[in-house]
């Protein structure tokens, strides 16, 4: 990317910074490796939500590391104390039967990505940060309501008017390269860019192993095998 459509921090001889929601899947870890390869230093947030897959903290940080993102922080938000999502309630199974068009499945956790996003802009802002880096992704996944590019714009829209950095004119700016792309080329894109896909969890099940037949296991699976990398696999 040239200098000219860089922020002016960079332009200036600084580099830019940004923040990362960084779940410790692949979509969050690709969109984070792109953030550098752009010229950010990139700074990573995680979440432990009370999520059954758990599992995907450790991956988060063992990200960070790999891609030697500047810092790393992860902070607890109980969105389990409410359920009401099979990532949260042990009571709800998490599906397997595949992503029903039109339907939000049982994964979708209510409010997630908008308290998350809220966090996320509060710690840009206060470091002076110029991106705020998502790895949502409308395509292959389940059409959560906030991983859509309307929802998205109005969030933008939400923290022009929201921050002192926003109404100053230089708040942080919501960016999700992912946000169309489908999962083959996300994987693609992660290869190109050496992430550590080895490393990501994407598991929706709760176990120390992939249990490759949850919709999210089965969406990775399916676009590590289009890609060539059947190796990377659940099945290995």
């Amino acid at each position: 990317m040239s200098s000219a459509s860089l922020p002016a921090a960079l332009a200036s001889g600084q580099q830019p910074l940004a923040v990362a929601l960084l779940s410790g899947g692949l979509d969050s870890a690709t969109a984070a490796a792109l953030a550098i390869e752009t010229g950010y230093r990139v700074i990573g947030l995680s979440f432990d939500y009370g999520q059954r897959h758990r599992r995907e903290l450790a991956a988060a940080a063992a990200v960070a590391e790999a891609l030697q993102l500047a810092e790393h922080h992860t902070i607890s938000v109980n969105l389990a104390a409410w359920g009401g999502s099979a990532l949260t309630d042990a009571a709800i199974a998490v599906p397997t039967g595949g992503v029903e068009a039109g339907v939000i499945p049982s994964t979708y956790v209510p409010g997630r990505n908008t308290v998350f996003i809220a966090l996320g802009l509060s710690l840009a802002e206060a470091r002076g940060a110029q991106k705020l880096v998502l790895g949502v992704n409308a395509v292959d996944y389940s059409g959560y309501p906030d991983c859509r590019p309307d929802y998205l714009a109005a969030f933008q829209t939400l923290a022009d008017l929201a921050t002192k950095a926003g109404r100053e004119g230089h708040g942080p700016q919501l960016w999700a390269p992912l946000v169309a792309w489908s999962k083959t080329e996300i994987v693609r894109q992660a290869l190109r860019l050496n992430v550590p896909i080895a490393t990501t969890w994407s598991c929706y099940s709760g176990g120390e192993q992939p249990c490759g037949v949850c919709d999210s296991c089965r969406i990775r699976d399916a676009a590590l095998i289009e890609a060539g990398r059947a190796d990377l696999a659940s099945a290995g």
